[in-house]
């Protein structure tokens, strides 16, 4: 069994002379835990991350600076952005959506991306930023993104879990869930990603309130999944593929998570994945699994992506980024370059994809 363990600096003496003594092997992955947390989250002198030209997207950003950049984007690229609100949080903050693609005709298709489910998964909202960045950029330049970007919209939600990646970015660094208050435990927050009304609270899912896996007191019980759930079910026949965005384990994984079984358009998924994947690691040889989520990560009921798939959206994707353990929800900002530059392949592949008939 492999744990991964916290240790406060005061204590980690005791503890490294104990695994010893017992005979426990251990790997020490980051020596000085805060410090890597204040280096992501502390302020830099000259980091010009305000004025939109120098916006930079090889740094993480707090939730402020992410919905000042969202504002900005539908202030100056109106012709392919539109910023708008599906709801409020928990805790009173809205719930942004940037739709992104050409007005062209009345009706298209879309491609449903959410980020940051989790709160400490920081590299997801950095790569739905990467996302709007490459889109915007390269519309003229790119043949294969003109065509996406002319033949659907993307619904694009940089921060899903607002309330909970704003307290880990003032509290706690490694905050999962969201923030919402329990009347009985003084434990805070649901598992987002456990909350959706697909056998909700069944196997990798908790019915305590402390637990990182809380399901919730009933499905939809979160305003933001509720939200969410609204906005896609309203748009079911529209919307053909929902991506969802989270960290850490190198893997792209598809329906089901709640069971061990195949899905009826299995062929054309996994035709999919296994050419997002291949595109992926052309970038920089990275090597992603891909699979069902049941069996290559692990069972877990009330996820995001079992919803969509089961509400009527044929293509529902949840990517694990980068990396595999090491830095973990710490991933450097050295890395969100190489990171999103991969991603962005594969994300282009599966809509490429979808834009083919697949039988």
């Amino acid at each position: 069994t492999v744990t991964d363990l916290r240790v406060p600096r005061n204590s980690s003496q005791v503890l490294l002379s104990y695994l010893q003594q017992a005979n426990i092997q251990y790997t020490i992955l980051v020596s000085d835990l805060q410090q890597a947390i204040e280096k992501q989250t502390g302020l830099r002198s000259s980091r010009n991350r305000r004025s939109m030209p120098g916006y930079n997207y090889e740094v993480y950003h707090s939730l402020k600076e992410i919905q000042n950049w969202m504002y900005q984007l539908n202030k100056t690229h109106s012709d392919l952005i539109h910023m708008f609100s599906i709801g409020k949080s928990y805790e009173g903050r809205q719930l942004f959506v940037l739709k992104l693609g050409k007005r062209s005709r009345r009706y298209k298709r879309a491609v449903w991306i959410d980020c940051g489910i989790h709160a400490r998964e920081w590299i997801g909202p950095a790569f739905c930023q990467w996302f709007v960045k490459e889109a915007i950029q390269t519309y003229q330049s790119d043949p294969a993104m003109r065509r996406m970007l002319n033949q659907l919209y993307f619904y694009i939600m940089p921060v899903f879990n607002v309330d909970g990646y704003h307290f880990s970015w003032t509290d706690d660094r490694f905050w999962r869930k969201t923030r919402s208050k329990n009347s009985k435990f003084r434990c805070h927050g649901v598992d987002a990603n456990r909350n959706w009304k697909v056998k909700w609270c069944d196997e990798g899912a908790s019915f305590h309130p402390c637990d990182d896996t809380y399901c919730g007191p009933f499905p939809e019980s979160e305003p933001e999944v509720k939200a969410v759930a609204h906005f896609l079910r309203k748009r079911r026949k529209q919307i053909k593929a929902y991506l969802s965005f989270h960290a850490y384990a190198q893997m792209l994984l598809y329906p089901y998570s709640y069971k061990y079984a195949t899905i009826p358009n299995f062929s054309c998924v996994e035709s999919a994945a296994y050419k997002a994947v291949n595109a992926l690691q052309s970038a920089y040889g990275i090597r992603y699994r891909y699979g069902p989520a049941s069996s290559t990560l692990y069972v877990s009921s009330g996820s995001s992506m079992d919803w969509a798939y089961k509400n009527g959206i044929p293509y529902a994707f949840a990517f694990e980024l980068r990396d595999t353990g090491h830095f973990g929800f710490l991933l450097p900002e050295a890395l969100i370059k190489p990171t999103c530059t991969e991603t962005m392949l594969a994300v282009k592949n599966i809509t490429m994809h979808l834009l083919k008939k697949c039988h």
